[in-house]
């Protein structure tokens, strides 16, 4: 029975993945892991719930036994990082990140939008320091005021205590910050997309210290984390925004090549195949595109592999499954597609609003909507709806998934979904 015990504990920690940033341990919202929950209501099949304090849309990243997320405490113009434990969600820690003043933005963002990430030694947190003035706003139809302000990049350790912080540059724009740091090798890099001189650039993950920074040329707002992998014997850095699409090198941040547009701005995710680069956006025009991500320049009349219009996401992020490529729009219509050929096999009303990002394990797909409800999809030729899962919470975060259990926060409490560990 012993060896029993070990053989399952050896599979168990096997399958079992961390979190650790944006979107997960691949960027693409997908996990190895087996055998997850499909069925829960706000009460049923909860390990815990527990009251988060202070407001902000960050969505979780779990190491090990430890969760971390970010809180703005708007009475104290204070931004936070909490680590909670993944086994009961009490707080062991909450450090002060940056006291400022509250900036504007849109109303569907918050001021602690930005997922941390980490490598389990350190924990890196973006946040956005607000200027004592105010200005126009660029790049909007009704003229507003609004707060510019500094990107602030801070790491800290896993105790709580800050090493370091480092001002990247400006940041201007009217929907608020929102930028989830990436990590490569030795270097956290983050995407400083916005309506300024908006830039790339990578730090050093231990002192903090510039390594690269590349100017984007169109000056545009976009909210978009890049992903990162092998491709065509280079590694490439792909991220849509700044009315285009782009892959660059991480290690020195020197563009492969560029696609022109197809809209203005951007908040979803790409995701890859393997053979396709996926992107859907945006504003004020919306698209999907399949790119084939090799050669060099500008590659817009060449490698678009397929592209439709109906259907396409602004905020949420796609997944891959299979041979399948599924998304859900803003609206709640979801769509599954042929991931060769942009055949679209079905669209569907999953209902209410979405922007949290899809989700994928054991070939099903997760997708989340404003009002708590998890829609689980089983993506294929026919549309087949696994479970509808009410948690009666609005949720604007996107879901996590570690040790065989489901993380959503919502807009007062985190949810950990399936059965409690020990």
């Amino acid at each position: 029975m012993r060896i029993a015990l070990l053989l399952w504990i050896l599979c168990l920690s096997l399958s079992a993945e961390n979190w650790p940033g944006w979107r997960g341990p691949r960027g693409d919202g997908t996990s190895l892991e087996k055998n997850l929950p499909t069925r829960w209501s706000a009460t049923d099949n909860i390990a815990w719930k527990i009251a988060i304090p202070g407001k902000g849309h960050s969505s979780p990243v779990i190491w090990e036994d430890r969760i971390f997320l970010l809180a703005c405490m708007a009475e104290k113009e204070e931004r936070v990082l909490l680590c909670l434990d993944r086994r009961t969600g009490k707080t062991i820690w909450q450090s002060t990140i940056i006291k400022t003043p509250l900036e504007t933005l849109h109303r569907l963002n918050s001021r602690a939008s930005s997922t941390p990430v980490t490598d389990g030694k350190m924990v890196y947190v973006t946040t956005m320091k607000v200027n004592e003035r105010k200005i126009s706003a660029p790049n909007v139809g009704a003229p507003r005021m609004i707060t510019p302000g500094s990107f602030m990049v801070s790491a800290f350790d896993m105790k709580g205590k800050k090493k370091w912080e480092r001002n990247v540059g400006e940041f201007i724009s009217a929907h608020g910050f929102n930028a989830c740091p990436i990590l490569y090798r030795n270097l956290v890099i983050i995407n400083g997309d916005h309506d300024g001189d908006s830039y790339l650039a990578a730090l050093d993950k231990q002192t903090g210290q510039l390594q690269w920074k590349v100017p984007r040329e169109n000056k545009t707002r976009s909210y978009a984390t890049p992903i990162i992998r092998r491709i065509d014997k280079r590694e490439q850095m792909i991220l849509c925004g700044d009315k285009s699409v782009a892959s660059y090198d991480p290690a020195n941040g020197k563009r492969h090549w560029i696609i022109d547009g197809p809209t203005e701005q951007f908040v979803a995710s790409m995701v890859y195949n393997g053979k396709y680069a996926f992107v859907t956006g945006g504003y004020p025009e919306r698209h999907i595109l399949a790119i084939r991500p090799e050669g060099s320049g500008n590659i817009t009349e060449t490698h678009i592999a397929w592209r439709v219009k109906k259907g396409a996401s602004y905020v949420p992020s796609p997944v891959v499954v299979g041979p399948y490529f599924v998304i859900a729009a803003d609206n709640g219509i979801a769509s599954c597609f042929k991931a060769e050929d942009g055949t679209r096999l079905w669209m569907e009303r999953l209902g209410g609003g979405h922007s949290a990002s899809a989700i994928t394990a054991g070939g099903l797909a997760y997708f989340v909507s404003d009002r708590g409800i998890t829609s689980v999809i089983k993506p294929g030729p026919t549309f087949e709806v696994i479970a509808k899962n009410d948690l009666k919470e609005l949720v604007s975060s996107s879901p996590a998934i570690s040790q065989g259990q489901i993380f959503i926060r919502g807009h007062k409490h985190l949810y950990c979904i399936g059965k409690k560990t020990n």
